[in-house]
């Protein structure tokens, strides 16, 4: 087929778009073009395997799938299977490790204490700041929850480094995403469902794109192939929305992520696939240590491999997060508002919805997509 005889076009291969590629091509039978600037599938989800150890590894950054969402869950296992993988994370402040999230033993271990659940209420109401009635910004909520010693210890310079910004700049809403637990629980995740794909995340992705309807173009850029493409084509945007209207409102802002990776002469480095590091004096933000995803397989190799995390501001290269400023919201309903007046559009995915997703919220937002805007608009279409 000719790029101008597609009626579907996908821009982004990440869940997004793979979804949704996945149902027009099975359910509708129709062929459907996915463009890919990268030079792989799979968005940020994207997986491989290291030639040296043979471990494989997430390129950008650790990815834990973990739902309650029953019908992601049924959907997502018709591409793969999942390990038994639960992610624990610690927290290294002053050269010592803690549970985090926040639970009964990071509480003890700082304050060297010996605190029985039912006895936690009562000293965490001795040390929050409990003359701030209505938290504004993050810094307030973390210290009307917490108090001035886990806050600083913890979350202050690690949130700083993190998001580029003074945690008084940044809305409640952050820190209210982080669990506060008093017993010992040290499960990142409480969902119903979790682990790891026990052959990777790309092979997801291959399956999902692997219908013959489904022609994929890698290292490919949208913007500049546009003028080739039907004009009337039900079109699918999973990219930065401000860059898919020219910057017309001006640029929304972002975070990115820089990894550096290291081989080391050892079967495990620190014990842990992540290690958070919010003192100030230590540059980046984590270690990740990808061996440790895979209990399953054994890795046969007397070396591993780590990644040391930076989060820096995006050059426009590599927007990872959306900063979740009053300036960016304003700049979003303008890009929202246009986008409205389109029918054969979608917009969607952490870039088009300018919004922090998990990976089951971005495949159960598709799936609504396909769902309620594309297949109402493709009846439509037929009926007439």
């Amino acid at each position: 087929m000719e790029l101008q005889d597609y009626t579907y076009i996908i821009v982004g291969s990440g869940f997004s778009g793979a979804v949704i590629a996945e149902r027009i091509a099975s359910q509708l039978g129709q062929n459907v073009l996915v463009i890919e600037k990268r030079d792989h599938i799979g968005g940020n989800c994207y997986s491989e395997t290291d030639p040296e150890t043979d471990i494989e590894f997430h390129r950008y950054g650790t990815h834990i799938f973990h739902t309650s969402n029953e019908r992601v869950w049924n959907y997502i296992c018709r591409f793969t299977s999942f390990n038994n993988y639960r992610h624990r994370v610690l927290s290294c402040h002053n050269g010592r490790n803690y549970p985090f999230p926040i639970n009964l033993e990071t509480i003890n271990h700082f304050y060297q204490v010996n605190l029985k659940p039912f006895e936690v209420d009562n000293f965490m109401a001795s040390i929050r700041d409990n003359s701030i009635k209505s938290p504004a910004n993050f810094e307030e909520q973390a210290l009307a929850q917490l108090g001035r010693g886990l806050y600083e210890a913890f979350f202050r310079p690690y949130t700083i480094k993190q998001w580029q910004a003074d945690p008084r700049q940044l809305p409640a809403s952050i820190f209210n995403r982080i669990p506060i637990r008093k017993n010992y629980d040290d499960s990142y995740f409480s969902d119903t469902w979790q682990g790891i794909p026990e052959n990777g995340y790309t092979s997801i992705f291959n399956r999902l794109l692997a219908d013959p309807r489904i022609r994929v173009l890698l290292n490919t850029d949208y913007h500049a192939l546009k003028g080739r493409l039907n004009p009337n084509a039900c079109l699918i945007y999973s990219g930065p929305i401000d860059r898919f209207f020219d910057y017309k409102y001006g640029k929304l802002s972002w975070r990115t992520l820089r990894f550096d990776r290291e081989m080391i002469d050892t079967d495990n480095y620190q014990g842990n696939s992540v290690i958070n590091f919010p003192d100030p004096d230590i540059s980046y933000t984590r270690i990740h240590e990808p061996r440790h995803l895979h209990p399953e397989r054994r890795y046969k190799t007397d070396k591993t491999i780590i990644f040391r995390e930076y989060s820096l501001p995006d050059k426009g290269d590599e927007p990872y997060y959306p900063i979740p400023s009053d300036a960016n919201q304003r700049l979003l309903s303008l890009y929202r508002q246009e986008a409205a007046q389109r029918t054969n559009l979608f917009i969607t995915g952490r870039l088009g919805d300018y919004k922090y997703y998990d990976m089951h919220q971005t495949i159960d937002r598709a799936l609504d997509i396909y769902e309620t805007g594309i297949l109402p608009l493709t009846r439509l279409t037929h009926a007439q």
